[in-house]
């Protein structure tokens, strides 16, 4: 899928769209959902252009791993590795991804069940 660089995640990054942030370094942005689907719902973002998770190459493993420490790090900020955390990515709209910009979600503050649904 070609990277479509006007959505919203990229006008976020671009600082045209404030955002409630998180944490930032280099490689990544995180920043509070608007919608929150849990009392903390935090997305974390990479700040190369990659589509959806299916959609990055070998070149992109080193920032893949980044993201998912970079989600460790949200949860310790946030306070929920003592009392558990998801992370969560959707592929493609029948996952539900509705941004074509990958994105790790943090949700915590409350209980989840499984399967996810």
């Amino acid at each position: 899928m070609k990277y479509d660089d006007d959505n919203i995640f990229a006008k976020v990054l671009r600082k045209e769209i404030p955002a409630d942030v998180v944490f930032e370094d280099d490689k990544c942005l995180a920043f509070r959902d608007i919608a929150p689907q849990a009392p903390t719902h935090v997305l974390v973002i990479p700040k190369a252009p990659i589509p959806r998770l299916g959609d990055a190459t070998q070149a992109d493993r080193e920032i893949l791993g980044h993201l998912l420490w970079a989600a460790g790090e949200v949860a310790r900020i946030e306070g929920l590795i003592d009392s558990g955390f998801r992370t969560t990515i959707n592929h493609g709209e029948g996952a539900n991804q509705t941004v074509f910009h990958l994105h790790v979600h943090v949700l915590g503050g409350r209980g989840f069940a499984w399967p996810p649904g």
